[in-house]
């Protein structure tokens, strides 16, 4: 009795339980943290707080002190009772102060302490369990009774008259069996959805990770795009200053040949103007003596010569019309710029190499086109192939590049890529034999398509009407996709390998042509 009394002590006076993390207000009283800041938060805004126990007053909302010894007296507590602190259930017969239960009585719907269950009845209808606050559902809601038995097949918890009652003739088990087998088998569903959940996991890192990657790469272009920008205003900024500069300085120095000429002007004019008076005097006189012996006028013809020498300076006056095509210039080199920062290189054509080509392919003069004619008699080389192949004299070791081939004419052919290390004689040769090309395969009127590597075939649907064909290689990220320039464009299949040699462009030829139609783009990541 008097352990429960000193129990008791260690109860908060606000939430009743024995506290957790306690502190003092400065009149000595102690509750739990959380309790006292809470009651604290009710009291903001009246000008006052106060003890929940004492009511002792404080203008300012007090510091709360943390009890240590009283702190290590309920961890010790905890560490000796750690029932209660796990299920919170208490001794039903103990009223004067709550006593974790030990077990629960499912007759007599009780929970007991261990001081209770000594003196408990040990009858064999006093069925005890872990201490629990569901007692009722423990029972049969018909007969009262205890539930032992689970019906099998109504998949019900019954007790001893059900099973001689409404579910006579089932299939009953007791209940620890009947739970066990069911336990096994939602271990066997935890497993599942384990397994679920970590696949789930993988895929869903590996989506993150694609959308770190996309991220990375968005912010990569976004901060090119936005420095590229940034230049070309700069550029074009210095470009308009220059431009206008320039037509300042001409306007200028076409100003001051202007203002001079018409200073000239304006004292010939004045000039003219004097002999004009003069000449009308004279012919207004009477006397042919005075008009005779006044000197010749014919100094006009100079001024006309002036005249002529005035105007060739006012022609010389306008704007320099090779500025503008100057300014034409930069814009264009400052566009070259661009095209340059994202195409890392000019696109250039993609040339058959005549020397790898089979005796029954020809390759035409702009060595673009691999025509099926047998019989070419081409000079024997180490690198010509027996089977009926060519490869590219272009190599591709790095980057991202893309090219197109016409396919129209020829019902049967292949095209991929392939290491120039390819043998050339004999079964392996051929690009669907080894290990060391990728290749899109069209066979037969039906347009029937295979993606073979190394002797394996991917079948892809049929009838897809693809007279021209894209080849797109991402390097770096090993992929090769095959794309069929309809409308709309449509992907039909992509390669993920690992590049460990520089690659060649690669025909096979079955008959009619092919053609490698316009250049390869080509540009770094």
């Amino acid at each position: 009795m008097a352990s429960a009394d000193l129990r008791q002590e260690l109860d908060c006076s606000i939430c009743l339980n024995i506290y957790t993390d306690p502190v003092s207000l400065r009149c000595g009283h102690n509750y739990c943290r959380v309790c006292i800041d809470c009651v604290l938060d009710t009291q903001e805004g009246s000008g006052v707080y106060t003890c929940p126990e004492c009511r002792a007053e404080c203008q300012e909302r007090p510091a709360l002190i943390r009890n240590i010894p009283l702190c290590n007296i309920v961890g010790r507590l905890w560490l000796t009772q750690p029932d209660q602190g796990e299920t919170g259930i208490f001794c039903t017969y103990c009223i004067h102060s709550p006593v974790p239960a030990a077990k629960s009585c499912l007759h007599c719907e009780a929970s007991l302490c261990d001081n209770h269950l000594r003196v408990h009845s040990k009858s064999a209808e006093h069925v005890l369990s872990d201490p629990t606050t569901s007692l009722g559902n423990r029972k049969c809601s018909v007969h009262k009774k205890i539930l032992e038995y689970y019906c099998t097949k109504d998949a019900v918890c019954i007790c001893v008259y059900c099973s001689a009652g409404e579910h006579r003739g089932h299939r009953v088990e007791m209940l620890v069996e009947a739970s066990e087998k069911k336990k096994e088998k939602l271990r066997n569903v935890l497993h599942k959805l384990t397994t679920k959940r970590e696949e789930t996991e993988k895929r869903l890192q590996s989506l993150q990770g694609h959308r770190r990657e996309d991220q990375e790469k968005a912010a990569g272009v976004t901060e090119r795009v936005t420095a590229l920008f940034r230049g070309i205003w700069r550029q074009l900024e210095d470009l308009e200053k220059r431009v206008l500069s320039e037509i300042s300085r001409q306007e200028e120095s076409f100003s001051l040949s202007v203002s001079d000429l018409i200073q000239q002007l304006e004292i010939k004019k004045d000039e003219l103007s004097r002999k004009m008076r003069h000449i009308e005097e004279l012919c207004n006189m009477s006397d042919p003596v005075t008009i005779l012996q006044e000197p010749d006028t014919d100094d006009l013809c100079d001024i006309e010569d002036r005249e002529r020498h005035d105007d060739q300076v006012h022609g010389g006056g306008d704007l320099d019309v090779d500025l503008m095509s100057g300014t034409f210039h930069t814009l264009s080199d400052i566009i070259r710029g661009i095209h340059v920062c994202f195409y890392m290189q000019e696109p250039t054509d993609i040339l058959l190499n005549v020397n790898t080509a089979s005796n029954n392919i020809h390759i035409s003069d702009d060595m673009k086109t691999a025509y099926w004619s047998p019989n070419q008699n081409h000079v024997e080389t180490p690198e010509r192939f027996q089977c009926n192949q060519v490869i590219s004299t272009n190599r591709f070791s790095t980057g991202q590049h893309y090219w197109e081939v016409e396919v129209s004419k020829s019902e049967s052919w292949g095209i991929g890529m392939c290491y120039s290390s390819i043998d050339r004689r004999g079964g392996q040769s051929a690009f669907e034999n080894n290990n060391k090309s990728w290749f899109l395969r069209r066979y037969n009127k039906n347009h029937q398509y295979l993606v073979i590597h190394d002797c394996k075939r991917i079948q892809l649907p049929d009838n897809i009407p693809c007279d021209r064909v894209r080849i797109y290689l991402d390097y770096e990220a090993g992929q090769l996709s095959f794309y069929a320039l309809c409308d709309p464009v449509r992907h039909l299949h992509t390669v993920t390998a690992t590049f460990t040699e520089p690659l060649h462009a690669a025909l096979r030829v079955w008959g009619g042509l092919i053609k490698i139609s316009g250049e390869i783009r080509s540009w770094e990541k």
